[in-house]
């Protein structure tokens, strides 16, 4: 019978995912940052392809600091999610719609990456790999920012331009509504609440 795994052989598996996951996403975000007409939303897929690559090579690093290869294992979770992004890109969507759509598909795979990075720095830390517990620790960190600055894409004009596209008769009848909410999206009660 063969030897039980341990937390560490787990560890090591979900590094591999983590490895496979990036990749993909190197390959993805060029195609979102080119499918986005909103400047900002390009900009912003053309930036986290940057950080992107940084976790790559941060992830050789941890490798690196465990004595082990860097090699990657087909993550199938990303594969579903970048897959689903292409069907959409595919859809004849007006333009402000498209980076709705785009910026959903975005946030999926930072959540996706966030509960992963959560898993592994957790792990990390636990089995005292402290190295590879502050480099892991530094991409999460970035995974949440870049989750957040989608949302504040969202939530600053892209979600209510797709909406006022899908109801322009009711444009006139929502623009009380949409004035408070995006004051109350641009309130400082509201910015230090999603700080907690």
């Amino acid at each position: 019978m063969a030897e039980a795994g341990t937390l560490h052989d787990a560890f090591i598996d979900e590094l591999r995912d983590a490895y496979d996951a990036e990749k993909q996403l190197t390959k993805a975000l060029p195609k979102m940052a080119k499918a986005a007409s909103s400047p900002q939303l390009r900009a912003a897929f053309q930036a986290h392809l940057e950080e992107t690559r940084g976790h790559v090579e941060r992830l050789e690093e941890v490798f690196e600091s465990l004595d082990k290869r860097v090699s990657g294992k087909h993550c199938d979770g990303i594969a579903g999610i970048i897959e689903e992004g292409k069907s959409v890109m595919e859809e004849d969507f007006d333009d402000v719609t498209m980076d709705a759509c785009l910026i959903a598909g975005g946030q999926r795979a930072e959540h996706y990456e966030m509960a992963a990075y959560g898993t592994l720095v957790a792990w990390a830390r636990a089995m005292g790999h402290e190295e590879a517990a502050v480099l892991l620790q530094e991409t999460l960190d970035e995974e949440k920012a870049a989750d957040e600055k989608l949302s504040s894409l969202a939530e600053g004009g892209i979600n209510q331009d797709a909406a006022e596209a899908a109801h322009p008769e009711e444009e006139k009848d929502m623009a009380p509504v949409a004035a408070a909410r995006q004051k109350a999206f641009k309130s400082p009660k509201r910015a230090n609440a999603s700080r907690r």
